[in-house]
Parts: structure tokens; sequence; C-alpha cells
């Protein structure tokens, strides 16, 4: 069955386009495109790697005085921030992009322009993303609209990787004021991600005594086969595919050429598990350490003679979450994104973007632009198509605009 947008929300949107600023600040979106393009070609070619945002934030934070946005800060975290003050009475809204990318420091970071497509690694994921915010700034600042609410603009670090997400979870702990969230990552406009996958990932560590691959065989218990137990123990498992729910041991070291005739003391595995349901999620959790375990046991009891141990350390912790899908921040994603020309939007059901943080919490959240856009994200062939992409600036302008209240439209929330 199709997707069908309210009435209620239909006329909303409907009212906040029949007026003439609404309509300035769109015309000057699509007008303004060059210029948001020219910043974002800028922003990308400052080396940002997740835990490493320092710079990126400073120009950003450049760029949010320019605008003439209040309070721009750096917080404690690293997030860039700057406030659009509103008139009072509306929803308290965050509009967000991530600063970090995936490559390393030393990456060569080089512009290539041409036919419309613009080369180079992190071009989209998720400088564009934060340039859509500068966008939506400037058409509201020209069309001199007021939103009730204030809009809190911030460029978010540690979004990727083991960042987990670090700057979204400490600026909504620390903004409790926070009522709607808008992620942007990446430049589409044809749907919405309203769905939250959690997932975890964990350095697990199994010891032993270690010697002599010969003199001490049978003395002694071996963690590299303890640690081979527990992969295959985990290799076995059976998940759900609704709520989709995934594993995989990613990591197994132990030992090295040098050592190639020792029992290794130590051995070491890597996984991560996915779920869109945190009950799932946590349910695997005590399955693999249970595994775990048990693999230790066995390995201690096959010879009798000393204990195999292990610790572990967690890196990721990401919590799932969802939403009715007819909630209205959703169903205004989908309107605006059939009102841009998009028939069909896609709902991501589930997906790692920041407002995993924002459903996490309760809070109305969705995330705009990475959908059904193949932009070769995370590689080093990552390029952003030029096509009719201030659509993606128009979706976040107007969801922003429905979710803050305006003189003609009350908030959504």
């Amino acid at each position: 069955m199709s997707y069908e947008v309210s009435q209620s929300t239909k006329d909303a949107l409907q009212a906040l386009l029949d007026t003439k600023q609404v309509m300035q600040a769109l015309q000057f979106a699509e007008n303004d495109q060059e210029e948001i393009i020219q910043r974002q070609m800028e922003l990308a070619l400052i080396p940002s790697p997740t835990f490493h945002e320092e710079k990126k934030a400073a120009r950003f934070l450049e760029m949010f005085k320019e605008e003439g946005l209040e309070n721009c800060h750096i917080d404690e975290y690293g997030n860039c921030i700057g406030i659009r003050r509103g008139t009072g009475g509306g929803k308290t809204l965050l509009v967000e992009g991530h600063l970090d990318t995936v490559f390393p420091m030393e990456t060569e970071l080089k512009i290539t322009r041409e036919n419309g497509v613009i080369h180079c690694p992190g071009i989209v994921d998720d400088t564009r993303g934060c340039v859509v915010l500068l966008s939506v700034i400037r058409a509201l600042n020209v069309a001199g609209i007021k939103t009730k609410g204030d809009i809190q603009f911030v460029g978010t670090v540690q979004e990727e990787g083991m960042g987990s997400l670090g700057g979204m979870r400490y600026y909504l702990e620390h903004h409790p004021e926070i009522e709607g969230s808008i992620s942007v990552d990446g430049p589409g406009y044809h749907g919405v991600t309203f769905e939250a996958t959690g997932f975890k990932t964990y350095e697990v560590n199994f010891y032993g005594i270690g010697g002599h691959a010969s003199g001490a065989f049978g003395k002694i218990a071996n963690p590299l086969h303890a640690a081979a137990r527990a992969v295959a123990k985990i290799a076995d498992f059976q998940v759900p595919t609704d709520p989709r729910t995934t594993f995989a041991v990613t990591n197994f070291h132990a030992g090295s050429p040098a050592s190639v005739h020792a029992i290794v003391p130590k051995a070491q595995i890597m996984f991560n598990f996915r779920s869109n349901s945190q009950e799932e999620l946590d349910k695997l959790d005590k399955r693999i350490f249970d595994a775990i375990q048990q693999a230790c046991d066995e390995e201690t009891a096959r010879w009798g003679k000393d204990t195999i141990t292990f610790d572990y350390k967690r890196y990721c912790e990401v919590p799932a979450g969802a939403q009715d899908p007819h909630s209205p921040i959703v169903e205004a994603s989908i309107a605006i994104s059939n009102y841009l020309g998009c028939e069909e939007p896609k709902l991501a059901h589930g997906g790692s973007t920041n407002c995993n943080m924002a459903i996490g919490a309760g809070i109305p959240s969705v995330c705009l632009g990475d959908c059904d856009y193949d932009t070769n994200c995370h590689t080093l062939r990552e390029h952003f198509i030029e096509r009719e992409a201030y659509k993606g600036c128009q979706q976040t302008l107007l969801l922003a605009l429905l979710c803050a209240g305006t003189e003609v439209q009350d908030s959504i929330l």
C-alpha cells in the first residue's frame, strides 16, 4: 500500500506555500546554488577525519557568524553551534549536519568539477549536509522569515566510525530544550530516514599462560583456540530478518610470524552487531557474551590445567528506535518531497544516522539527504551531482519552518 499523507499535513504545508515570503525563500535557495556549492568545495578541502574536525569546525563557525547567527561558539565536545532566535511560542528545533569524514588526514583532497559532477573525498558525506544548513539560513534571512521557535544550527562531530554519533549524543544530553531534530546527511530530497538501527562494537581479549607449541602442549589451554570456539559459536547464530538484525566478527588477531611455534598468551576478536529493535540488540549482546564464556569454559575443560579468561572493551553503542511512520515530522518530510517532484519518496526503515540519538531520546526526528543517491560515499571516488541539488536545501527549509512554527502555521510537532 502506498504511503498516504494526512490532509492536516497537506494543509499545513500549503499554508506555507501560499505565503510570498516562503516562495521567495525557495526561489532564493535555487538561485543561490552556485554560492552554496562554492562553500561546499571550500569545506571539503579541509581535512576532518573523525576526532580531528577542529579546522573545519573553525571555518564553519566563521560561516555561521557571516550569516548573522547568534551565540556562535564551539562547545566542549567540538560541535559548532549558531542560533537563529524565534519570536516565541514555537518549538525549539535542532538542524544539524556532521563535520567529520571517513578519510585519514593524509588523504589527498582535490576538487575535480566537470559536466555537473564534483569529485572529492568527503564532498557529499557530510560536507553537503553542512552547507545545506547555510542555504537554509541564507534563504530565511533574505526572505525575512521569522520562526516562532528558535532554530539551533549545529555542525556535529564524531558521527562516523568509532565516533559513534558522539557529537550528537553530547549535544542532546546538554540541550534538553530540543523538541524536534532534523539531520541532513547527503544531497537528496527523495525521502526520509525515520527509524534508527542500533549497533554495538566490541573488542574481546582472551588470556592464557602461553608456551611452546610442542613443549607446553597438553599442559596449558590455548586462548587462540578459545577465541576460535567463540567465533564458531557466533557464526551459527540465527537472527530475525524483521526487525532486521545482523552480526559479524570483523577482526581476529593472535601471535606473529616470529611466534609461529608458540601457544599465544593472548588472542583478540572484534565484532559488530546491529538491529532495528533495541530488544533484539540487547538479546544478541547477551547471546554473544554467553557464547564467549562457554568457549572459554570449554577450552579450559579440554585441558583441565589452567583457566582461559577474557575481558572486553566496548567501542560503540548506538541506540535503536522507531517512531510512528505517520508522525507529523515524517509525513511532512514526505509531503515536501512530493511537492518538490518526487512521486514516490522512500521511507528508509532503519539506518545509523545522527537522528538515532534523537529518536532514542524520544525527540521527533528525521534524517534527510541520502535516499536513492549513488555518490560512492566513503570511497575515494566520492562525487556530488549538481543537478537540482538545491531541492535538498528546499526540503530542509520547508521542514524546518513546519517544525519551528511561523506566523502563518503553528509547529506541527
